[in-house]
């Protein structure tokens, strides 16, 4: 026979102080598969002990849950020569709808969709028309691995699915060879006098900063502006930086609307299992 007999390997709780017996696992059994959220891939590509087991074993590495850093597909590169493939899906859709292929893809971007699964970018207002080629709008899917219904919650049923498809919440764009790319979250984005905000490009440009370890973004009511920038940024172990540098660094490469209006630093950003921010908890007072 042709078929090879293969067996799951279920990790139900992971201490991430006992890493080491991760990696141990994978030189044991030389997974074919290996899912992961970004959380995970961090801590192993970044472990200094990581080059002494295989991790070119992995058959195929993926990632999805959250976006991944380049750094980490950087550091996964040096210690094996391929890319972890990224990938996307939701709860409600039972699992995967995009996804890089092994072969080919594109750094940063979320795939493709898979073989019975359609996709497309609409406006963020109406929902109802697809929107010009690059332009980010919210990502809509349908497919056979779309959810039914919520249980028992048919007013939340009806704004999610709309003549078959899937009203994902999440924003995104499509390039000219028809990968896709994540931006934000719609409910994250930020109104800042009538310009449009998204929390990940201010994010990604605290991140560059040499002494920032984390960022997270959000809007805050302002009675001039709508909705004013806050920035909660992480600093690394003995960083000394002051708000005035971070806002300077900020003014290298972000326009001036896009420039956080209010910095605050804290010792960790909150994040779920998926290591998706929970923006939700920034916005308390």
């Amino acid at each position: 026979s042709v078929f090879k007999a293969y067996r799951m390997i279920l990790l139900p709780q992971f201490d991430w102080s006992s890493i080491l017996s991760l990696f141990e696992l994978i030189q044991k059994y030389r997974p074919f598969s290996f899912p992961a959220v970004s959380p995970l891939w961090a801590a192993l590509v970044s472990h200094p002990e990581a080059d002494q087991y295989p991790l070119d074993t992995i058959g195929v590495a993926s990632a999805g849950g959250a976006p991944l850093a380049e750094w980490i597909q950087e550091n996964y590169e040096k210690l094996t020569g391929r890319r972890i493939l990224e990938a996307y899906g939701l709860s409600e859709t039972a699992s995967t709808t995009h996804m890089n292929p092994p072969d080919a893809g594109a750094p940063g971007s979320i795939g493709k969709p898979l073989p019975d699964t359609a996709a497309m970018i609409v406006d963020i207002e109406t929902g109802e028309t697809e929107v010009p080629l690059g332009e980010v709008g919210e990502l809509i899917v349908k497919g056979p691995q779309v959810m039914r219904e919520y249980w028992k919650n048919p007013e939340l049923t009806r704004r999610a699915l709309r003549n078959g498809w899937l009203y994902t919440g999440d924003l995104a764009r499509m390039d000219a060879e028809g990968y896709y790319y994540l931006v934000d979250r719609k409910d994250d984005l930020i109104i800042a006098s009538g310009y449009n905000v998204y929390p990940s490009d201010v994010e990604s440009a605290l991140r560059r900063h040499a002494e920032v370890a984390d960022a997270g973004v959000v809007g805050q009511p302002d009675v001039l502006r709508g909705e004013a920038i806050k920035a909660y940024v992480v600093l690394k172990d003995d960083a000394k930086v002051s708000k005035a540098e971070i806002l300077a660094h900020c003014r290298e490469t972000l326009s001036e609307f896009k420039i956080p209006r209010i910095i605050e630093f804290c010792d960790e950003i909150p994040k779920n299992p998926a290591g998706k921010p929970l923006k939700r908890l920034l916005r308390r007072p």
